[in-house]
């Protein structure tokens, strides 16, 4: 057999590397395509082609290497000769949409099997290509098949999303959850940076989720990322996007976060564990609307930012290390997400909706839940906040042996809550205490009762940030 591309020389109108088939084709650096044939050269040639398209590439001489490799790595398209020695590309086709439905698969056919490929297609396969192979025909045909694998990848996950809505629900009536609410959808018409600062398991997110689906920019993606979950050495890639040959390693273009969410919503959680270098060019973004990929030139970012931190991002100013301009930069709107300590009549209805989701999960009768262990449920301090909560009664639709949920059922530290003291005994005033003495002792307990958190206590009195620290001086 030739070369696989060795009509290159006689076809060199169509030798335009990249170019794109749609406006909305897939980055070549998210496709990966396994490449198998029994012929070292073609393997080698073909490679080469792909390689310099900026996709990943695999490679394989047969059937079995090829299936262990679709069981390892996520691969996009399989490129595979249709006649090869032991296992033909028919039967590897079948044995691949067995253990990778989602993989597209492109058949490389001789004249003679072309009726082969044919009913190959009918079984499965995306496209095929004659030989001998012509380079643009070839890789427009990987594009084509990695386009449609995206989407159906995309149809699925949307499909998944909607399915696990109910799952994903801000839930509750509190007038903290309340005030939170109204804030957020305050913010949402806008195009203001936002900026959700709360305790870790508060639902950052969640609220995060809610501003975008009530924004103009609902229909694009919201793209969460977790800074304190990337090591630094990677994150700057990660979120800006490099180019081939950036760095070591850099095999491939590679789209960062803020293309991701082109358009739409860009989380930032736990930003206040970024480093230095890495705020600066946050702050770029902000400022000019712009950034540079690793090894590239400047982009127009359209993103909209909202940022989440557990930290007092005030106070990581004062001790230099958080960027002073930064920190305003994101602050134009703030929203606590208060502690499910402070939202303690939103608990019944929280056991209710997570027991609701796990019950069925796991395929058994939703369980109630005794006077006594709900009442033992809202005592309990929750310092995980409603992610904790969620776990328990996710443990307790799996372990929970009767119908109801008994004391037995739940985690010896909820066992053992006591009845809280938090709750905020009522203030009572004389007649002719003067306005300005009732402000300073509302607002000084209401400190006491979100432990001196001054956005939360903003909130809870319905007046701004500001206003708590005037009376507060």
């Amino acid at each position: 057999m030739v070369d696989a591309l060795a009509q290159d020389a006689e076809v060199s109108s169509e030798q335009v590397p990249g170019a794109p088939t749609t406006s909305r084709e897939t980055d070549a650096s998210e496709i990966t395509v396994l490449v198998v044939d029994d012929e070292p050269s073609n393997l080698t040639s073909l490679e080469k082609t792909f390689v310099r398209e900026g996709m990943r590439v695999l490679t394989a001489d047969g059937a079995r290497a090829a299936l262990e490799l679709v069981r390892k790595h996520r691969v996009q398209v399989v490129l595979t000769d249709l006649m090869m020695p032991g296992v033909n590309g028919v039967e590897l086709l079948r044995a691949l949409k067995e253990i990778s439905p989602e993989t597209e698969i492109v058949l490389m056919t001789a004249y003679g099997t072309v009726e082969t490929a044919v009913q190959a297609m009918r079984d499965g396969a995306y496209d095929f290509v004659e030989k001998p192979l012509k380079r643009m025909t070839i890789v427009k045909s990987v594009r084509k098949a990695a386009e449609r694998q995206r989407l159906v990848a995309e149809n699925r996950s949307l499909r998944e999303e909607l399915r696990s809505l109910t799952a994903r629900e801000i839930v509750g009536h509190s007038v903290a959850l309340r005030s939170v609410l109204n804030v957020a959808n305050q913010a949402a018409p806008s195009s203001a940076t936002v900026l959700i600062l709360g305790e870790s398991g508060t639902g950052k997110e969640l609220i995060a989720r809610y501003i975008h689906s009530r924004s103009s920019r609902a229909s694009a993606p919201f793209v969460a990322v977790n800074c304190a979950a990337i090591p630094e050495t990677i994150l700057e890639a990660e979120l800006f996007g490099h180019e081939r040959g950036a760095f070591t390693g850099a095999v491939a273009r590679k789209e960062g976060r803020f293309a991701k969410a082109r358009g739409g919503t860009l989380f930032l959680d736990e930003i206040g564990e970024l480093s230095p270098s890495v705020q600066v060019k946050i702050l770029r973004v902000l400022q000019e609307g712009e950034y540079e990929p690793v090894g590239g030139n400047t982009v127009q970012a359209d993103v909209r930012i909202v940022a989440a931190t557990n930290r007092d991002l005030a106070a990581e100013v004062e001790a230099g290390r958080f960027r002073e301009d930064l920190y305003y930069r994101l602050d134009v709107i703030s929203v606590t997400a208060p502690p499910l300590r402070a939202r303690r009549e939103d608990i019944p209805l929280l056991v209710d909706h997570f027991l609701g989701i796990y019950c069925k999960k796991n395929g058994r009768a939703r369980l109630s839940v005794e006077p006594e262990v709900m009442q033992r449920l809202v005592d309990y301090s929750w310092p995980g906040n409603v992610r904790e909560l969620e776990n328990v009664m996710e443990r307790a639709a799996v372990l929970c042996r009767s119908d109801v949920l008994t004391l037995q059922d739940l985690p010896e530290q909820v066992r053992r809550a006591e009845v809280s003291s938090e709750d905020p005994a009522p203030l009572v005033f004389s007649i002719g205490t003067p306005l300005a003495e009732v402000e300073q002792r509302l607002i000084r307990e209401t400190l006491r009762y979100t432990n001196g958190d001054k956005s939360l206590a903003a909130q809870l009195l319905g007046i701004s940030t500001r206003t708590i620290y005037r009376k507060v001086e």
